[in-house]
């Protein structure tokens, strides 16, 4: 499986703080990840540089067959190029529809000509439709987003990731404050997601790891401490003294 995403040699210092120490990473398509680590591990600011929020020092991001830098990319351009973030608190339009939330996430061209152009074609309706199956909110099309419950207004945020056609997604601790339920329909979600997608998940909650049955890395002060299933770095003993220690 070739890479669709490659990050080599990567530091960045925040104020004398290395919060990234020469890292390496890498995942294809399809193929889901999951990333842990304690606090200040940095994982956040991992995603940060891979979506271009943040610049690193040092190192590269490649990206796609043909290796492109992401690192001279815009993050608007990396969003369009296929990478897709969602963070842990879900940010959905709360006073308009299900529906509508993801017909404004559709991929589609932009600018003034095409706002003043822009109307829900039968495609864009089939899209909507067929998203909201796969994330399971197809009874909810017409339910204000701002009443749905915390796992539903997850899913949706995920919905509209998907509206924008990404190869990559990167999900920011899908399972915190949901019910054994919501978890339940999230990990068989981000799972079929998987099969057709490069899904890294950053998470807290092993057990919800446990779920997810796929690769882990462990981060570490900013540097990958230790990769493989979840049952391999458990048994590492850095691994051990630095999270699941604690």
């Amino acid at each position: 499986m070739s890479s669709l995403l490659e990050v080599q040699g990567v530091s960045v210092t925040f104020d004398g703080f290395r919060a990234i120490n020469n890292l390496s990473f890498q995942i294809g398509m399809p193929e889901m990840r999951a990333v842990i680590g304690p606090n200040g591990a940095g994982k956040t600011t991992f995603m940060d540089i891979v979506t271009g929020k943040t610049r690193p020092d040092t190192g590269s991001v490649r990206w796609g067959d043909l290796g492109h830098s992401l690192l001279s990319m815009s993050e608007a351009q990396i969003a369009q190029a296929g990478i897709g973030r969602k963070f842990q608190r879900p940010t959905v339009f709360e006073d308009q529809s299900v529906q509508d939330n993801l017909r404004v996430a559709l991929k589609k061209p932009r600018g003034p000509i095409a706002a003043i152009l822009d109307r829900t074609t039968d495609t864009d309706r089939a899209r909507i439709s067929e998203i909201a199956g796969e994330i399971g909110l197809a009874d909810h099309l017409s339910t204000r987003a701002g009443i749905l419950s915390h796992g539903q207004k997850q899913w949706l945020e995920i919905g509209m990731l998907l509206a924008q056609d990404p190869k990559l997604l990167l999900v920011d601790e899908p399972a915190a404050g949901m019910t054994t339920e919501e978890r339940e329909h999230t990990t068989a979600l981000l799972k079929r997601l998987a099969e057709t997608h490069a899904v890294v998940v950053v998470e807290h909650d092993m057990e919800f790891v446990r779920r997810l049955d796929c690769r882990v890395t462990v981060l570490h002060e900013g540097a990958v401490l230790a990769e493989g299933s979840l049952e391999h770095v458990m048994a590492d003993g850095r691994v051990v003294d630095v999270y699941l220690g604690r």
